[in-house]
C-alpha cells in the first residue's frame, strides 16, 4: 500500500496545530487557575492576615506559576492527536517538568513549615535554651529534607529514561566494588556528614550559641552539613569545618544557660581602703539595669611588690550584658578612686638614704667653704 504524501502532509500539519493549540490552552488554563488561587489568597490576607497565608503567598508564588500550567498540561496531553512515538516524547518532557516543579513546590513548602515553627518559638528571648536546641535541629532537618527531595526528583527524572535504567542495573551488580571506591574517595565528606548528624542531635553547639573559637568571640549563625558559620562581634564571619567541633576544644558560653559572671580587675596602692571600694561597687551595681541581682563581690586576689589586685565580680543575664556591665563598672570604679583616693593609685616609691655628716664646729665649716 502506497501512502499519498500530498494527502499525508496536511493531516500532519493539522495534528501539529491541534497539539499546539491544546498545549497553549492547557498552559493558559493553568495560569488562570494559579491567578485565581493566589488572588483569593491575597484577598484573604487583606481581610485577615495570618502567618500561614502570608508565608504561602511569599514562598509558593513563583513555584506555582510553573506548577499549575504543567499540571494542567499533564491532564490534557492525552487528547493530543499525535503518533504514539511523538506523544511519548512530549509526555516525557511534560512529566519531567512536572517532577521538577513539584519538587520545587515541596522545597518551598518546607520553608512555609519553617516559618510557622519560627513564629511559634521566638529566638530573641533571654532564656531561649530550648528554642535554640529546636532551631538547630530544625535547620539541619530542613537541609536534609531538601536534599532528599532534590535527590529523589533527579532519580525519578533519570530513571524515566530506559538507557539510564540499564546503566543503573549494571551498576547495582558491581555495587560492592563501587561502594568501596566511593567510600574511600569520599571518606572526609562522609565524616563531615556524620559529624553534622552528631551535632544536630547531641548539640555541643546550637544556633545562636555564644562561642569562643580560635580566640574569637561570636554567635553561631548557621550550621550546614559541612561547615559552621560563626558571626564575630565585629560582624566578620568565621567559617569552620563541622568536624572541628567534634575534634577540638572550644568555649560555649550558653551551653546550659545564657547567664554569665563578669570580672573586673583593678590595680591600686596598698593605702586604698578596700571596704570603701566594696561599698561603692555594691552601690554602682545595684543601680545598674544590666545587673541580674545574683553576684556582686569585691576581693583582694593578689598582692604584688608595688600594687594590690582587686577583683570585682558581677553577674548578668547574657554575655553581651555582662560585657557592657564590666565596662561601665570598671570606668566608674576608676573614677571613684581618682576622685576620692587619688593618693591610692598605683605608684612607685623610691627611698634615698643620705649618709650622716659628722658634726663640725662653726670655724671648721667656714674654713671648708
Amino acid at each position: 500500500m502506497k501512502l499519498n504524501l500530498p494527502e499525508l502532509l496536511p493531516d500532519q500539519a493539522e495534528a501539529v496545530l491541534h497539539t499546539l493549540a491544546l498545549v497553549a490552552g492547557g498552559l493558559a488554563v493553568g495560569l488562570l487557575l494559579k491567578f485565581i488561587v493566589f488572588r483569593v489568597l491575597r484577598a484573604y490576607n487583606k481581610r485577615e492576615t495570618t502567618l500561614l497565608s502570608h508565608s504561602v503567598a511569599k514562598h509558593l508564588n513563583h513555584a506555582s506559576t510553573f506548577f499549575f500550567p504543567v499540571l494542567t498540561l499533564l491532564f490534557v496531553l492525552p487528547l493530543a492527536p499525535l503518533s504514539p512515538k511523538h506523544l511519548g516524547i512530549l509526555e516525557r518532557v511534560v512529566v519531567t517538568g512536572f517532577v521538577v516543579t513539584f519538587a520545587w513546590g515541596l522545597v518551598k513548602t518546607v520553608d512555609v513549615i519553617e516559618d510557622l515553627v519560627k513564629q511559634h518559638y521566638q529566638l530573641d528571648g533571654d532564656n531561649n535554651l530550648q528554642v535554640r536546641k529546636l532551631f538547630t535541629q530544625l535547620q539541619f532537618v530542613r537541609k536534609l529534607v531538601v536534599s532528599i527531595i532534590i535527590f529523589v526528583a533527579m532519580a525519578l527524572i533519570l530513571m524515566s529514561f530506559a538507557t539510564v535504567r540499564r546503566i543503573g542495573t549494571g551498576l547495582l551488580t558491581s555495587a560492592g566494588i563501587a561502594s568501596v571506591i566511593v567510600g574511600f574517595a569520599a571518606q572526609r565528606s562522609i565524616a563531615n556528614l556524620l559529624a553534622g548528624f552528631q551535632i544536630a542531635f547531641t548539640q555541643p553547639i546550637r544556633i545562636d550559641d555564644v562561642l569562643v573559637v580560635e580566640g574569637e568571640w561570636g554567635r553561631v549563625e548557621e550550621i550546614t552539613f559541612t561547615y559552621v558559620v560563626l558571626r564575630i562581634w565585629d560582624e566578620r564571619r568565621l567559617v569552620l569545618p563541622i568536624n572541628y567541633f567534634i575534634e577540638k576544644p572550644f568555649q560555649n558560653w550558653t551551653r546550659t544557660a545564657s547567664q554569665l559572671i563578669g570580672t573586673v580587675f583593678i590595680y591600686t596602692d596598698y593605702s586604698l581602703p578596700v571596704d570603701e571600694v566594696r561599698a561603692e561597687l555594691k552601690r554602682l551595681v545595684e543601680k545598674n539595669p544590666l545587673w541580674d541581682k545574683r553576684v556582686c563581690v569585691l576581693q583582694v586576689t593578689d598582692s604584688k611588690e608595688r600594687t594590690m589586685e582587686l577583683r570585682a565580680l558581677m553577674s548578668a543575664s547574657n554575655s553581651s550584658r555582662a560585657f557592657d556591665l564590666r565596662c561601665e563598672i570598671r570606668e566608674q570604679l576608676v573614677a571613684f578612686i581618682q576622685a576620692k583616693y587619688p593618693d591610692s593609685l598605683p605608684k612607685t616609691r623610691t627611698t634615698m638614704d643620705t649618709p650622716e655628716q659628722p658634726f663640725l664646729p662653726a670655724g671648721a665649716v667656714a674654713e671648708a667653704n
